[in-house]
């Protein structure tokens, strides 16, 4: 298996990196960078010189907090276990990780589209400093409360308020590249399976993959398309049609749809790469778990978390960001920071594609 690596990678970096990095237990790496609990002091000012280097953290000297509760509020979506459950799991250690190391405490909310009682009670109550949002959709109401308020805000994601920090992938550039990598290795019919498109990050996934077409002039027409997936009672149907019409290949928007779909066609007899492929825009540990195993796209959503963190810590306490940000993050005047993919390419799709 070969990986076909996009850009550098970002400069965040967590527990589990560092203790990787410099041979030592995650246990210990947080016993050096928070001062609680035992450990030698060589240990300790070699981790913490790595840490700084890596913008993970700081002298506690050198640090400006203002006067506040010390208390942040993140945001799960209130069908997170019916979802994306590992992603969202997996931003939540990010954003613990990065809010630890600056010694603040995470206050869970459970938000949803049409109820966001739960995350106005906390704000208009002082106890909390700032929120985090792990998903945004259109016309978004928990967004357009805290922009109207500006209160300090961070999105895992996208959206159209400037005041508010945004941190996320390229999801369009990177549907655009698995599709991409997908027609050079000869697919020319394809069908695309998306969640709920009024999450933006379906809107623009399946935006990058129309741009691969166009870009290669394959015909969209002869394409099909499954918008607003939600139902695995749907899937026969679906499947049924993409077989009869001789499609190649299948990506999913998510990895909870490309597993249901695996199962179901592995279930029906269906040999995944001889008979069909299957690609997912988004990577889980689950497609990894499959025969064959799924080409994806691989997000790190611990590291979108981590980041996340730190730069609504950061705004509370030293004010607004400054731009430019390097070590393979761009940043924008509105505080959009980018960070990097990769696409894992595997036996689902049928062939190794080599670089």
């Amino acid at each position: 298996m070969r990986h076909a690596r996009l850009g550098k990678e970002g400069s965040a970096i967590t527990f589990e990196e560092i203790a990787r990095e410099l041979g030592v237990s995650k246990s210990t790496v947080s016993r050096a960078l928070s001062g609680k609990g035992r450990i030698g002091e060589e240990t300790r000012v070699r981790i913490r010189a790595y840490a700084k280097e890596k913008g993970a953290w700081q002298e506690e000297t050198h640090r400006k907090r203002r006067v506040g509760t010390g208390n942040l509020a993140a945001v799960v979506p209130a069908d997170a276990y019916t979802t994306s459950f590992p992603f969202f799991q997996e931003s939540l250690l990010g954003i613990s990780e990065a809010a630890g190391m600056m010694k603040y405490h995470v206050m869970l909310v459970t938000g949803a589209s049409n109820d966001i009682s739960g995350l106005t009670e906390l704000v208009e109550s002082g106890k909390v400093d700032g929120a985090i949002l792990m998903r945004s959709t259109q016309g978004d109401r928990m967004l357009q409360y805290l922009s109207d308020r500006n209160f300090p805000t961070a999105l895992i994601g996208t959206c159209e308020y400037d005041n508010i920090i945004q941190v996320d992938t390229d999801n369009r550039a990177s549907a655009e590249s698995l599709c991409s990598l997908l027609i050079g290795q000869g697919y020319r019919r394809f069908a695309f399976i998306m969640g709920d498109m009024s999450y933006r990050v379906n809107g623009q996934r399946l935006q990058g993959c129309m741009d691969a077409l166009d870009r290669y002039g394959v015909p969209r027409e002869q394409q099909l398309t499954y918008r607003n997936f939600i139902s695995i009672e749907l899937l026969d149907s679906i499947i049924g049609e993409v077989i009869g019409k001789k499609t190649e290949c299948i990506i999913c928007g998510d990895d909870v749809i490309c597993t249901r779909l695996m199962s179901r066609m592995q279930a029906e007899g269906y040999r995944i790469s001889k008979d069909i492929s299957i690609a997912s825009l988004y990577n889980s540990v689950n497609l990894e778990c499959f025969s064959p195993a799924v080409t994806a796209v691989r997000v790190s959503a611990r590291q979108l978390g981590n980041e996340t963190a730190k730069r609504l810590i950061r705004r509370l306490e030293e004010g607004p960001l400054e731009t430019g940000a390097g070590g393979g993050k761009t940043e924008c005047e509105n505080h959009r920071i980018a960070l990097n993919y990769e696409i894992l390419v595997r036996k689902s799709t049928g062939r190794i594609y080599r670089l």
